[in-house]
């Protein structure tokens, strides 16, 4: 990003990540992120500007898989797939930061390495680079607004509320109607307190997470002017001088210029490679995303100095970019959107309808023959008043309040929500597709099991004689601390030497997992001289582990003769010369074994590797693997000095290494590593299978390891497997169709246990993946992220997917799976492209589903509740207006009331409902079949409870007219006529009143619905509301307290009576509904009787 270089800023700004094609499968293994990750699998080829490049192959698995992930639409043709692939080719070719001499790097930004940037420079660049920080996620704005008012109801509030202005001026004129303006007002309000609600549900999830930001380090150590200065990571500008040391993240993208010969960089979080990275001066690879020469933003140095050059930063750093990838909006809708939005367009569906039915009876039959009856602007009032009385205008907000109550009980136990309409799609989730590093397991590995030729002992077995025949010089001693050195010498990992003093399993140890347990195991042999052993020994070169190779080479030469005896057998240490290496290798036994002619023996002696010893240690390794532990061989080479052609700084030098460690090898022994499960695994993974979801691993381990682990955690229970070869090509010929569209529809599964690897997965046809994806339990060792994201959507045809993962390259799949849940212990990026974080453990995951299945439940009763007195019994008055003549007994305004006040509140109080019974004892929800609102809960709220409150509020309110002197024959097809009998002041009056106790009815009616809408199949004293804290919900009593208050606010003020014409309610009206409140509760008391002691009955069936 020179700015003296224009061309060469923008080569290296362009830096892209795709895939060719969707299709394409590997077939290369990647272990689990915590472990080490494949070299090869980042590997981007040399490109000249001039050649041509399979995309596929020159880009990295790792950052395709991202883009594979986010950019990857169902309608995109493999042509623009081709074509944005080859453009991306192009540009890598343009990338030198790493290629070209440091002091070129200097000429090129213009900085001097010594005085950095001049403050001058760095404004100018500021201005022309902008923050060092990644931009936020991508949105329309103008969408996102209009989204906040007219989602769900509110655009028929709007146009309501428009008519019903224009109904009252200048429609209304020459006498325009107060109510109607009250009306209008209040619907407009209505509209702007919904746009209201979900502007705060946005801008409070937006605020969840800044995880990005985070991981950027507050301070950088920065050269400017000569002065050595802190400035906030967010200033650096390309060009910067940054100086790193220990324990420093760096804050972008950087060319080393110096560096200690001890440096070394964790990129665990971008690359997956868990094995410390040394850094260099020179590049070591012309991989942009490899070289050693290059800092990559987020990462740290745990050991050691350097002093870099910045060439990217914000968005422009790798880091930058990824973010910027997993930011991308998802547009699938969840699970609770589809409901509400197949809600939304059921009540449209009624509404539009009933509608139609008053326009035609008004335009076929009033308006010829009772031309006074209905105004052009009281018809627009009645059409208004229907969509008001059909839409539970409460709804919105009720379920926007429930979910964030639930959001916030679930924080209160560790799960954080990043967007509130995940939580019910978690209750919804069929299958969990799980890591098992530092998921299942601790992620703290230990050194368990050793072995020397066929002589295999626990780590505390060989401790125990060691301290027995402490003092003299045993065989055992003398071979096992053969092994001891060369776990010592072939390792990354570094002892903290300011803990000396402090016992060895509590001390610090810099560098992986695996390691870090064989240097442990290396120390506890030696009594504590590791440290001085490795002085012994002077490294000549270091070839770091990956998944390509699946072993690590390191070369010494010896500076202490001493060291010799304890490192090699006495006839190699006496052979040993001054110029001699000593090829020091572990890795994987598949591997390596073959490369192995000799042996060494349980004295400590070499023998001839032949076919016994090979059997033996084929053995041992299947042993180690089926216990769940990872097996890893050491051996090594003694090389005469003389027989080497190449310099350790010339680039044939690894050549030349990784020839001689090709053969000739003496093996000396092999080690069993395991990480344990979490303590609470077993039971949380009981508890998940109990609920009906299938647990699926995902790791990077073998087939074997992985299965043990599995059986350990409970993941398989199967006493026989299948493998990959159980999977038909093709279906049965002579098997029903529709039978296997039933079996995959369902949740359940008529299968048992399956374990395959990534390698096999690439074989698979269509047909195998739908039947791999019908087993119960299943394990994926050795898997590639591509292939976890394909995973994951195989399972989606057929299933709700919750995808687990704490890497950068498990943010596709997070993204992908229907809930993405991140452990808070994981990297950033997996964070943010995750729906859900569990911030303790993955137990919580049993909390999140629990609370994920009750919020279903309580939306249902949420709509239940709501349905019967803010749809069903407010339609009917406008129906008899028009339809039967009869005057329209329940007012437009107090419907609004009913619905947004009296009803709300206690709506969203059965959010904090407890279930009726143990919810994890159940199986998923079936989202093609059990709907939020099902012709069940329709018949219950309108055909039952609905029923019962109008025709009581209606029994009601003409029994009062009654009293008052006007029969309800003379009401019956008035069309508006008065009774001669009486004035028009003294039946307004009486019509006010009888309004107002049409109101009151249901509103007391409704405190005894709240109460029996609670339990589904439960009787009330065995779910009582109080008096229980398993079941009690004391925040019923509050809601009905205020809906009182709202009623007697909207009835009794005499300034609010004239405004929206209301009227005092006698005594006993508020009474009266009690007793069929009561009768409520006994119905449905009686409905879930027979509910739970016939459950197969036609009323079972139809109970919602």
């Amino acid at each position: 990003m020179a700015s003296g270089k224009p061309t060469d800023a923008s080569g290296t700004e362009r830096i892209r990540w795709y895939d060719e094609e969707q299709g394409r499968r590997r077939s290369r293994s990647r272990p689990r992120l915590s472990r080490a990750n494949s070299n090869d699998s980042m590997a981007i080829r040399s490109i000249s500007r001039n050649a041509q490049v399979d995309p596929a192959v020159s880009l990295p698995i790792h950052y395709r898989t991202v883009s594979f992930g986010i950019e990857e639409s169902k309608g995109k043709e493999r042509a623009e797939a081709i074509r944005a692939a080859d453009a991306t080719a192009k540009d890598l070719g343009d990338l030198e930061w790493h290629t070209i001499a440091a002091d070129e790097v200097s000429s090129r930004l213009t900085v001097s390495p010594q005085n950095g940037l001049s403050d001058e420079q760095v404004k100018r660049r500021q201005l022309e680079y902008g923050r060092n920080a990644p931009s936020p996620p991508k949105t329309n704005r103008t969408l996102t607004i209009l989204g906040y008012f007219f989602k769900g109801f509110g655009g028929i509030l709007l146009i309501g509320s428009i008519l019903v202005f224009i109904s009252w001026k200048p429609l209304g004129e020459p006498a325009p109607a107060l109510a109607n303006l009250a009306l209008a007002i209040v619907l407009l309000a209505v509209f702007f307190l919904q746009a209201s609600f979900n502007m705060f549900q946005d801008w409070s999830t937006s605020r969840v997470m800044a995880s990005i930001k985070d991981m950027l380090p507050e301070q950088s150590q920065v050269m400017r002017d000569g002065k050595l200065v802190h400035v906030p990571a967010e200033e650096l500008v390309p060009g910067d001088v940054v100086l790193i040391k220990a324990g420093n993240k760096l804050p972008a993208d950087m060319r080393f210029v110096q560096i200690s010969s001890d440096a070394k960089f964790d990129r665990s979080v971008l690359t997956g490679e868990s094995r410390p990275v040394p850094g260099t001066v020179n590049f070591t690879d012309e991989n942009y995303l490899e070289t050693h020469n290059i800092g990559l933003q987020g990462t740290h140095c745990i050991i050691g100095t350097s002093t870099g050059i910045v060439v990217a930063t914000g968005d422009k750093t790798v880091f930058g970019r990824i973010a910027t990838l997993t930011n991308e909006p998802k547009t699938k809708m969840t699970t609770l959107e589809r409901e509400v939005l197949y809600f939304v367009l059921f009540i449209c569906g009624i509404m539009i309808t009933m509608i139609t039915v008053v326009l035609v009876i008004w335009g076929a039959w009033l308006r010829k023959d009772h031309p006074g009856f209905i105004s052009v602007s009281a018809l627009i009032v009645s059409c208004v008043s229907v969509a008001v009385a059909f839409i539970p205008e409460g709804l919105p907000i009720a379920i926007t309040a429930g979910l964030t109550i639930t959001a916030n009980l679930m924080k209160k136990n560790d799960v954080l929500c990043k967007s509130l309409k995940t939580v019910e799609t978690l209750g919804s989730v069929s299958v969990i597709c799980s890591d098992k590093t530092g998921t299942l397991t601790q992620g703290k590995m230990s050194l368990t099991d050793c072995a020397m030729g066929s002589t295999n002992v626990s780590v505390e077995q060989l401790q125990e004689q060691l301290r027995d025949e402490k003092g003299s010089e045993s065989k055992l001693r003398s071979a096992f601390g053969q092994l001891g050195a060369l776990a010592a010498l072939c390792n990354a990992a570094e002892l903290d030497a300011s803990q000396a003093d402090i016992p060895l399993a509590q001390r610090n140890v810099f560098g992986d997992a695996t390691d870090t347990a064989i240097l442990r195991f290396s120390e506890s042999l030696a009594d504590g001289n590791v440290g001085y052993f490795r002085g012994c020994w002077t490294k000549v070169f270091d070839l770091a582990f990956n998944s390509k190779n699946k072993f690590m080479i390191r070369t010494f030469t010896c500076s202490r003769k001493e060291a010799l005896g304890h490192t090699m057998h006495a006839a190699g240490a006496a052979q040993f010369g001054d110029n001699d290496i000593l090829l020091t290798i572990k890795g994987a036994p598949d591997v390596l074994i073959g490369r192995c002619s000799e042996y060494i023996t349980p004295a400590g002696e070499t023998a001839l590797m032949d076919e016994n010893a090979l059997a033996t240690f084929e053995h041992l390794k299947q042993v180690y693997s089926s216990q769940g532990k990872r097996c890893l061989l050491l051996a090594r080479k003694l090389v005469s000095g003389g027989s080497i052609k190449n310099a350790v700084e010339a680039g044939a030098y690894e050549a030349e290494m990784s020839e001689l460690a090709k053969s000739g090898l003496t093996l000396v022994g092999l080690v069993a590593i395991v990480d344990p499960l979490r303590p609470e695994i077993r039971e949380v993974v009981s508890t998940l299978r109990g609920a009906g979801i299938r647990i699926a691993m995902v790791t990077g381990d073998f087939s074997l390891t992985a299965l043990a682990i599995a059986r350990d955690a409970g993941i398989v229970s199967c006493v026989h497997v299948d493998g990959a070869s159980h999977l038909e090509r093709n279906p049965d010929p002579l098997s029903d169709p529709t039978d296997s569209e039933e079996k995959g529809s369902s949740t359940g599964s008529s299968r048992g246990a399956l374990v395959i690897s990534g390698s096999e997965l690439t074989l698979l046809n269509d047909h195998q993946w739908k039947t791999l994806t019908e087993y119960e339990e299943i394990v994926f060792a050795r898997t590639t992220p591509e292939q976890k994201l394909r995973i994951v959507r195989e399972f989606q045809k057929e299933n709700v997917v919750a995808m687990t993962g704490d890497g950068v390259n498990d943010a596709p799949s997070l993204k992908a799976a229907d809930v993405g849940i991140a452990l808070g212990s994981g990297s950033d990026i997996a964070m943010e492209a995750a729906d859900m974080v569990l911030l303790d453990s993955f137990s919580s995951i049993v909390i999140a589903v629990q609370y994920g299945r009750v919020v279903f439940d309580n939306l249902k009763k949420v709509i239940a509740y709501l349905l019967p007195a803010g749809s069903f019994s407010e339609f009917w008055p406008v129906i008899t207006n028009v339809a039967f003549g009869l005057p329209q007994i329940l007012s437009s305004f107090l419907m609004i009331i009913i619905c947004c006040f009296t009803d709300c509140v206690a709506a969203t109080v059965l959010s904090y409902e407890k279930p009726e019974a143990d919810v994890l004892h159940r199986r998923p929800r079936n989202v093609k079949k059990d709907r939020l609102v099902n012709w069940q809960l329709i018949f219950q709220a309108y055909g039952i409870i609905g029923m019962t409150e109008t025709l009581a509020s209606f029994a009601m309110s003409y029994w009062y007219l009654e009293r008052k002197g006007i029969a309800f024959k003379d009401l019956w097809f008035s069309f508006g006529k008065i009774p001669d009998y009486v004035t028009e002041e003294y039946y307004n009056a009486r019509l006010t009143e009888a309004s107002s106790i049409y109101f009151v009815n249901l509103v007391v009616m409704q405190w005894f619905n709240l109460m029996a809408v609670r339990c589904r199949r439960l009787s009330i004293f065995q779910h009582p509301p109080a008096f229980n804290r398993a079941t009690q919900n004391l925040y019923l009593f509050p809601a009905i307290l205020f809906a009182l208050c709202m009623a007697f606010l909207w009835c009794y003020p005499p300034a609010i009576q004239r405004v929206i014409i209301t009227a005092p309610v006698p005594v006993e009206y508020w009474f009266l509904p009690f007793a069929f409140g009561i009768y409520i509760i006994f119905i449905d008391e009686m409905r879930r009787f027979f509910v739970r002691k016939y459950p197969n009955s036609l009323i079972a069936k139809a109970a919602w």
